[in-house]
């Protein structure tokens, strides 16, 4: 009995997957539990093995190429089996499990005449040079031209464009040393562009956040800090553990968890009929990769020391890049961290992540001439702003929950005191 192998949904967010590559070929034998293919999802590229055993009948969606989750990807059976009645069957049961009663609008669409199916995008296009401008336009050489019939001769055999050039002769006339002079500096200018196919990591982003963007009401908190301490704090840390460092987005995460602790009403998520609050603190870490951004998650950030904090982003910032995260590594945040300091971005605002309720834009730490004790000195600051969902979060709550971050943030020997380095 041949079995169909359909495109599985590898997160909870995949509506679509492409087959980076088979690591089986047609004819080939295939037993439970062998790999069969490399799936690229939406957020990592992971290892599909088999649950069935026979021969790779079919292979209905080449590598490189993508299917909605379900859909039909390869047939594995007995030699002999007819392929193309199987393929035919499972294609015509597809719709049929997933119909359902068609809307008014959708009805009234159906009337319509269809529209024509427009022509498929490649891939990528190789554009064509075009000129900008060509060459002696109508209006450049209507009668209000003033230009000699030898330099209106020479600058179409020369292709030069008259818009731009001052005439050199009687009442401003343009003539063949004008023309000579232009051919030497005009450079043909051309178009060019390359269309790139958007991959699964791409649109899913794309999605998600148009849906927060759009459907959470955003408002947003900015605090500044005074980082003297933690910069004292982490030289000494480093110092006393070398080779292993912790970062200043070690700090943040540890002093973001401890502050969630204290105010459960940030860490919590909007679901539609119902906030949960959560108990437990689980911080997301945005991670930039090739294709866009990773959110791995580190669980029960409050109760682990900085160094096991700092060794967990690494590992998954790596893994991240490598696209081997597993669905369990990105799923679960309750409260996201996204920090571009490190690019020498002072300030910005993030797009919350969904479920959550809150995301905190980390800028870079700056030096800056500030006010001590009454004398002017030069201080580390770094500004930070949150990211609120109105429905879950106000501004007041948001506002006491910074003032605790502040607080952990600036005096990291309180920070510290809570657990181990």
């Amino acid at each position: 009995m041949a079995e169909v192998i359909k495109m599985p949904k590898l997160s909870d967010t995949m509506e679509e997957g492409v087959i980076a590559s088979w690591h089986k070929k047609v004819g080939d034998q295939v037993n439970s539990g062998d790999v069969l293919a490399e799936i690229e999802s939406d957020k990592a590229t992971m290892e599909f093995e088999s649950f069935h055993e026979g021969t790779l009948l079919h292979i209905e969606i080449e590598a490189g190429k993508s299917t909605a989750v379900d859909g039909v990807i390869a047939i594995i059976g007995e030699k002999g089996e007819d392929v193309q009645a199987i393929l035919k069957e499972a294609k015509s049961a597809a719709p049929a499990e997933k119909k359902e009663e068609p809307k008014k609008e959708e009805a009234k669409a159906a009337s319509a005449p269809a529209p024509a199916k427009p022509a498929p995008k490649p891939a990528e296009k190789k554009a064509q040079p075009r000129p900008v401008e060509k060459a002696l336009k109508k209006q450049e050489l209507d009668d209000r031209t003033k230009i000699s019939p030898l330099a209106r001769r020479l600058a179409e055999e020369r292709g030069v464009s008259l818009r731009g050039i001052r005439g050199t002769g009687e009442n401003g006339r343009i003539v063949k040393r004008d023309i000579e002079k232009a051919s030497l500096s005009q450079v043909p200018q051309v178009e060019r562009y390359r269309d790139v196919e958007v991959t699964q990591m791409r649109k899913t982003i794309a999605r998600r956040l148009g849906e927060s963007k759009f459907s959470a009401p955003h408002f947003y908190l900015t605090i500044d800090l005074d980082m003297d301490r933690a910069v004292d704090a982490r030289k000494a840390i480093n110092e006393a553990i070398a080779p292993e460092k912790v970062s200043f987005n070690d700090f943040v995460i540890k002093a973001a968890a401890a502050a969630l602790k204290e105010h459960p009403a940030v860490n919590a998520g909007w679901h539609g009929d119902f906030i949960r609050y959560n108990e437990h603190v689980h911080i997301g870490v945005a991670v930039a990769v090739e294709d866009g951004l990773l959110v791995p998650v580190v669980r029960h950030a409050d109760s682990k020391p900085m160094t096991q904090i700092s060794e967990e982003v690494r590992e998954y910032a790596g893994r991240a890049k490598s696209k081997k995260l597993q669905p369990e590594d990105w799923e679960g945040n309750t409260f996201t961290i996204s920090n571009l300091g490190m690019f020498g971005i002072e300030e910005f605002t993030a797009i919350i992540n969904s479920p959550d309720s809150c995301i905190m834009a980390v800028g870079s730490i700056r030096q800056e001439p500030v006010v001590k004790d009454g004398e002017i000195r030069i201080g580390n600051r770094m500004k930070v702003t949150m990211s609120c969902d109105h429905r879950v979060v106000d501004g007041a709550t948001g506002a006491q929950f910074l003032q605790t971050f502040k607080k952990y943030i600036e005096n990291p020997i309180v920070l510290l005191g809570m657990g181990s380095i």
